[in-house]
């Protein structure tokens, strides 16, 4: 267990009083209110199974001056607010430790864009993308990037907004439908050799997974509604690629300054090529969720995965 801290936490001999009183910060205003309260909820559970004075908080009906009140914040607040800085802002200022990544990096990694540009400036393979405006040619993009080729909002997750482009003329019929988004608009290339997603603890990079759903793309309904989506972990990469794949997944959430947990997703080409796509630093934490599979891969049950994440505020 230890190999995930690079202070050496002993997470078995934790004294989990050291913690104090938590809140579980989940639920929120934004469009993954449902998901991110579903994460709230096991992750409380799982504290709490611990001996963790763990408690429900969602800031869309508590003051959030009331986290003043608690000792230290366990972070599955996901989308805006929880996701892009703000949480992380306000604690700060309450000098409050939380989990996951810091104001910058949750910032920057909540905007797919601007992640992007920081990625692209320190030569890390991206996924190939056009952002789309008003007055785009959307044709030229369609011809530039293929069809089928996918258009999401930047700043959304859980596959929110995201849709696929299957014929001429299409993108333009769609585009209007995604201004209702906060952020740019991508339309990006259709990379079609396996989806795989890297969760990263700590210092360490877990298994990574391969996703094969069952629908079109990876959605929010193969995400989370059924069960028919198929998790590979370990996945079908080679040696070689699981080993380029882990140290892609931990220069990319470096690249922006990232720390404590997170979960990084790539596309793989037909010819085995590796493209970041997006990294998510409020990762789910529901029993569909990616993070937990890996962990269990490593022998490591849910309720001790939450203990650890919390265990990094208190180095």
């Amino acid at each position: 267990m230890n190999a995930f801290f690079g202070n050496h936490m002993d997470i078995k001999n934790l004294d989990v009083r050291a913690f104090g009183k938590v809140a579980v910060v989940c639920g929120g205003w934004s469009s993954e209110r449902k998901v991110s309260l579903h994460s709230g909820e096991a992750v409380l559970n799982a504290l709490q199974s611990k001996g963790v004075d763990a408690h429900h908080f969602d800031p869309q009906a508590q003051d959030i001056a009331l986290l003043r009140q608690f000792d230290r914040v366990f972070n599955v607040l996901h989308g805006t607010f929880g996701e892009d800085g703000g949480l992380q802002g306000v604690l700060e200022g309450f000098n409050i430790p939380y989990t996951g990544c810091g104001v910058l990096a949750s910032a920057i990694a909540m905007d797919k864009f601007r992640t992007r540009l920081v990625w692209q400036g320190l030569g890390l393979p991206n996924v190939p993308y056009v952002v789309l405006h008003d007055d785009s040619d959307f044709a030229a993009v369609e011809a530039e990037l293929g069809l089928p080729l996918f258009v999401k909002p930047a700043a959304e997750g859980s596959s929110v907004g995201v849709m696929k482009i299957k014929r001429p003329g299409e993108l333009a019929e769609v585009y209007p439908t995604l201004k209702q988004y906060h952020g740019e608009i991508l339309a990006e290339r259709a990379i079609t050799g396996g989806e795989y997603a890297c969760a990263i603890l700590g210092e360490q990079a877990l298994p990574s997974i391969r996703i094969v759903p069952k629908t079109e793309f990876y959605d929010y309904e193969a995400k989370y509604l059924r069960d028919d989506t198929e998790y590979q972990c370990p996945s079908d990469l080679t040696e070689a690629q699981e080993r380029d794949m882990h140290t892609l997944a931990k220069r990319a959430l470096a690249a922006l300054g990232g720390k404590g947990w997170s979960r990084v997703d790539f596309l793989k080409d037909d010819d085995g090529k590796l493209y970041l796509l997006e990294i998510n630093t409020v990762p789910g934490m529901t029993d569909h969720s990616l993070v937990p599979m890996a962990a269990k891969h490593c022998g490591m049950d849910f309720a001790t995965l939450c203990l650890a994440i919390l265990a990094q505020t208190l180095a």
